[in-house]
């Protein structure tokens, strides 16, 4: 069931979901050749916990991790680990905080040092699918306008669109109704509400979408070891517009 959300649950949201995006800033210069990954999750932790919130992720579902991190084939869900942040490398941080009960929930794709041609068109391209999402993003619209505008430039970008993984409502629980596929046909899925508050996340590859999971039951990669994205935001729609809740 598909909640909308009052004035006072949004405003908790946004709370939560600017700790997210401050946890990403705060991070930001530790990302660079030479640091432990499980390095970064600590720092996460920390400075979470110092901003009055807990980590979402840690113990959901069993997860271990304050944070998500996944590096070049790896689409979502990585561990962070004693590997070690190398020069060249595309590491995506996705990152979960509950506020009071609410959550945000941000995703992030960074450069390590200098990246390859492909990679930086990978990000920017996943980042502008992004947008395109949330530019559907409207009362009266439904969920597909959302997906249909991030495959339509995914494919025109010649990405590949992950379909096994999709957005989702925020809100008491970091996953909850409805799905926001990445994927689909305008005008279909449910109508868009005031007060729906989403996370629109797209993931997108530099080859080939298929994907596969690792014997951790967690890390998702990419079946040809192509490079992968994936960027996320948590917004509001209301009939004043959308707001982004984990972005400036």
């Amino acid at each position: 069931m598909i909640t909308l959300k009052s004035k006072r649950e949004i405003d908790l949201l946004k709370k939560a979901g600017n700790i997210v995006y401050l946890t990403h800033q705060y991070l930001r210069p530790f990302i660079k050749p030479g640091i432990k990954t499980i390095e970064l999750d600590k720092l996460a932790e920390k400075f979470i916990k110092d901003h009055g919130a807990t980590p979402s992720f840690k113990g959901y579902e069993g997860f271990p991790y304050t944070l998500c991190i996944s590096i070049n084939d790896e689409v979502v869900h990585g561990f962070p680990s004693e590997r070690i942040l190398e020069e060249g490398d595309i590491i995506s941080i996705d990152i979960g905080a509950c506020y009071k009960g609410y959550h945000g929930d941000s995703a992030w794709t960074y450069a390590v040092g200098k990246i390859s041609e492909d990679d930086k068109y990978l990000l920017e391209h996943t980042e502008k699918a992004l947008y395109e999402g949330i530019k559907q993003a409207k009362v009266g619209n439904r969920i597909g306008d959302i997906s249909y505008a991030i495959e339509n430039y995914a494919n025109k970008h010649n990405l590949g669109v992950v379909k096994e993984l999709v957005g989702h409502g925020v809100g008491t629980k970091v996953h909850e109704a409805p799905d926001v596929p990445n994927y689909g046909t305008k005008e279909t899925g449910p109508k868009i509400r005031d007060g729906m508050v989403i996370a629109i996340e797209p993931m997108l590859t530099f080859g080939k979408p298929d994907i596969y999971i690792l014997d951790n039951d967690w890390t998702v990669v990419t079946e040809d070891s192509s490079n992968a994205a994936h960027y996320e935001h948590t917004i509001a729609i209301t009939n004043d517009g959308v707001e982004i809740l984990t972005g400036e």
